[in-house]
């Protein structure tokens, strides 16, 4: 008798474990269902926004989208340019739905001409104009270099095309050598060119944009005077909507989101004035 009671005992404990297992498994199992569904519905509403940055702003907007997918799911694809070319580009069809510009005329331009959403348009960065060398020592804290018979290519870009190439332009009026330094330009088509002709060693000097060669308020390397901002016009950067993003959630989540604290520490960590 002893035996067939702990027989029962133990089939009676089995049956119980199974069904702990068992309501154990289910809840997991509808744990399992919700999350999919939840990442599956995630996964649906990401996107894609194309995105047209003026090359002053190129490193800065790459952190900017690595956490813009992180922390919303969508992806912004990125191509990096003059204002100018892009201008033209976007009245041409170009398929971008969001334009980062390096001034404030082209956005309102584009909004007059039909091709920007009417009242999207916003200051998502104020820029510095620098004299910088890739050689340390080459210049000095008062840009005297520009004055110096040594100083034999001066990179910049096209002013036509780039508003900093148009600072630039200011700013050597405003100093009186601009005559005196034409012969010497080398001309890029954007802002991005310009840096890339100096660090290359094409350009001894060349005044690119200070997020270029900034971070963190420190320049990385080589040597710099940042332009005083009454040289030149304020290098106010204004971004727009284009037509093509107006029904896309993620272009219009990529505008809310420049706004937002994480994108703002970014900007001013390049040295742009907030």
């Amino acid at each position: 008798m002893l035996g067939d009671d702990l027989y029962c005992a133990a089939i009676q404990y089995l049956n119980s474990e199974l069904t702990m297992l068992n309501t154990a498994l289910l809840r997991f199992a509808r744990h399992a269902a919700l999350l999919a569904t939840a990442l599956l519905g995630a996964l649906a509403q990401a996107g894609e926004v194309s995105v047209a940055v003026a090359a002053n702003f190129s490193v800065p907007m790459q952190k900017i989208a690595a956490r813009f997918q992180q922390d919303t799911g969508h992806k912004a694809v990125l191509a990096f340019g003059s204002t100018g070319r892009f201008h033209a580009q976007i009245s041409n069809g170009a398929p971008f739905e969001v334009l980062l510009a390096a001034d404030a005329a082209t956005p309102e331009r584009l909004e007059r001409e039909g091709f920007g959403i009417a009242g999207s348009r916003f200051t998502y960065a104020v820029g510095r104009l620098v004299l910088w060398s890739a050689s340390p020592g080459l210049v000095d804290p008062q840009g005297a270099v520009l004055r110096s018979p040594g100083l034999t290519r001066l990179a910049l870009a096209d002013p036509k095309l780039a508003p900093y190439g148009a600072a630039a332009i200011e700013t050597l009026t405003r100093l009186g050598l601009v005559d005196a330094l034409r012969p010497r330009f080398v001309q890029g088509e954007s802002i991005g060119q310009a840096h890339q002709f100096v660090a290359s060693g094409n350009a001894p000097a060349g005044f690119v944009a200070l997020s270029q060669v900034q971070v963190d308020g420190r320049i990385t390397s080589g040597s710099a005077w940042v332009v005083p901002t009454e040289l030149h016009n304020p290098l106010r950067q204004d971004a727009v909507l284009l037509q093509r993003g107006r029904e896309n959630p993620a272009a219009q989540a990529l505008m809310a989101y420049l706004r937002s604290p994480v994108a703002r520490q970014i900007i001013q960590a390049h040295g742009y004035i907030d």
